[in-house]
């Protein structure tokens, strides 16, 4: 019946959206400044790297199986590809290749992080449905819950004001000359309200 008002910054909204960018922009400083370090044209760095990202690969093929975590072959793969960025950026001479791999690497990141967010999104969605179903399914009984509440406080109500009148009536009829409280017991009182 009453939601919670909820605010998103829109930083918040926006700071996973960015995280791809991030991640392969971080990748391709790093290499660029081993590069600066001296891994251009080292062929030691370049065989390190290419150990490293192929592992990384055979990790993402060997978990990728029908029984496997896509989950960590996801990140298997991904890391086996930054991987592969960075050596290729820490052992150009020129920074059109590693810039054009970094496009690339960024294209296919939101590419595959567009699919979770929209399972995501629909999800939530789902979710949001299945909610409000059945918000409206039990908001029925709560309008009658509501009204029985109601019913019964003016029903006590009402037979406390009628308490209240028989008690003045009889104190004011008491005080009458010539009443006789023994013929009152004789006939009886009047009952109350019932429900």
């Amino acid at each position: 019946m009453y939601e919670p008002i909820t605010y998103q910054h829109w930083a918040v909204k926006f700071a996973p959206k960015a995280v791809p960018a991030l991640v392969t922009s971080t990748v391709l400083i790093l290499g660029r400044i081993w590069n600066a370090n001296g891994a251009e044209h080292s062929t030691g760095n370049a065989a390190l790297m290419t150990v490293l990202a192929l592992g990384a690969a055979a990790g993402g093929l060997a978990s990728a199986g029908r029984t496997g975590d896509a989950a960590l072959a996801g990140t298997a793969f991904a890391l086996s590809g930054g991987l592969a960025l960075a050596g290729v950026a820490g052992y150009a001479d020129g920074l059109s290749l590693p810039l054009l791999l970094w496009a690339l690497a960024t294209t296919v990141a939101y590419s595959l992080a567009n699919r979770y967010w929209r399972t995501d999104r629909r999800e939530s969605l789902a979710h949001d449905r299945h909610t409000a179903a059945r918000r409206e399914e039990h908001a029925h009984v709560e309008r009658v819950e509501i009204l029985r509440a109601h019913t019964q406080i003016e029903v006590a109500r009402e037979a406390s004001t009628y308490a209240t009148a028989l008690a003045e009536a009889m104190t004011t009829r008491a005080m009458l000359p010539g009443f006789d409280p023994e013929a009152l017991t004789r006939t009886g009182l009047p009952s109350g309200p019932t429900k």
